[in-house]
């Protein structure tokens, strides 16, 4: 069963942080997805992404194996992935992706970016080194907002450290869109939720994005999330579920072939990978305890990799 979703849509820039955060935490308590308008990031700038994107993805197959991944990092070819591992009769998710992530710092220095050669795409590491720089900024602000949403300081997160040198990745991801009549399941992305703290995604505006609000209601309903241009989707992810003590949801979702080529441009904010993940006091009462234990963000997103590429 699929219907169209309303997702509450944020104005970032507004200069009411109090408000804009109550509307964030509703949207947190009953969507986990949301749209965020106003950041910052100028078209020209996300069409010149959609573009080097474009231009990559359009290159011979050889020439983006030689940038196969590499500790995350690097390009994902078709059916490499299974996000959802209980689809036995899936071949693996219909998408190709390219994953950059940190330009300085010990996690740039420890997993070094892959970029593609200058002169087969010779704007394209300026491009997205510019995206990057950006995108983060925007991520940084969102984080401020979710905090007060959370009833703690606005900048509680650089506070524990959560920011010092985070897990930021921009993963570039083109769906074929193919519709193939047979008994084999085929999602560009399966049923899944993000690892992380939060996501922020654009897209071309192809359809094909749906969530599903109650994944123990059986049979699952899936509504349908219309991308709008300039404003970025952004999920909750499963740490800050965790984080929340369950207050926050992670929303289950998926992408649907349409029968319609799409990309679309994914943002993950994480907490550095020493980062202990543990309830926030806001999060849990003598009446309402932990609900998980504390955990090293890079060993939870290290072991919910495994899982994905493993499977």
């Amino acid at each position: 069963m699929e219907t169209s979703l309303v997702l509450p849509i944020i104005d970032i820039s507004s200069q009411d942080k109090i408000s804009t955060a109550q509307l964030i935490r509703k949207a947190c308590l009953e969507h986990g997805f949301f749209y965020v308008k106003n950041h910052g990031i100028s078209e020209e700038l996300m069409e010149g992404v959609f573009r080097e994107s474009i231009s990559f993805f359009n290159l011979p197959l050889d020439e983006k194996m030689s940038l196969l991944r590499r500790d995350l990092l690097g390009y994902t070819p078709l059916y490499a992935e299974k996000l959802d591992p209980s689809l036995t009769s899936s071949t693996g998710d219909s998408k190709e992706s390219f994953y950059f992530g940190s330009l300085e710092g010990a996690l740039a220095q420890l997993y070094p970016n892959q970029w593609p050669p200058e002169d087969l795409l010779p704007s394209w590491r300026q491009t997205m080194e510019c995206y990057y720089k950006s995108v983060l900024s925007v991520g940084r602000k969102l984080l401020g907002l979710i905090a007060l949403a959370l009833d703690l300081d606005e900048g509680f997160f650089e506070q524990i450290g959560a920011l010092n040198d985070p897990i930021a990745v921009v993963r570039l991801l083109r769906y074929p869109g193919e519709v193939i009549s047979s008994d084999v399941e085929t999602y560009g992305a399966s049923a899944h939720s993000d690892y992380g703290m939060v996501t922020l995604l654009s897209t071309d505006g192809v359809p094909g994005l749906q969530v599903c609000r109650d994944k123990s209601r059986q049979p699952r309903v899936w509504e349908d999330v219309p991308g709008i241009r300039g404003a970025f989707i952004v999920n909750i992810g499963d740490m800050m579920e965790r984080w929340t003590n369950g207050l926050f949801r992670s929303t289950l979702h998926r992408v649907t072939p349409v029968g319609k080529e799409r990309y679309s441009v994914v943002f993950f904010l994480d907490p550095n990978p020493d980062c202990n993940v543990e309830c926030l006091e806001s999060c849990c009462s003598e009446t309402c305890p932990p609900r998980f234990p504390p955990i090293l963000a890079g060993d939870y997103i290290k072991e919910r990799f495994r899982l994905t590429y493993d499977s």
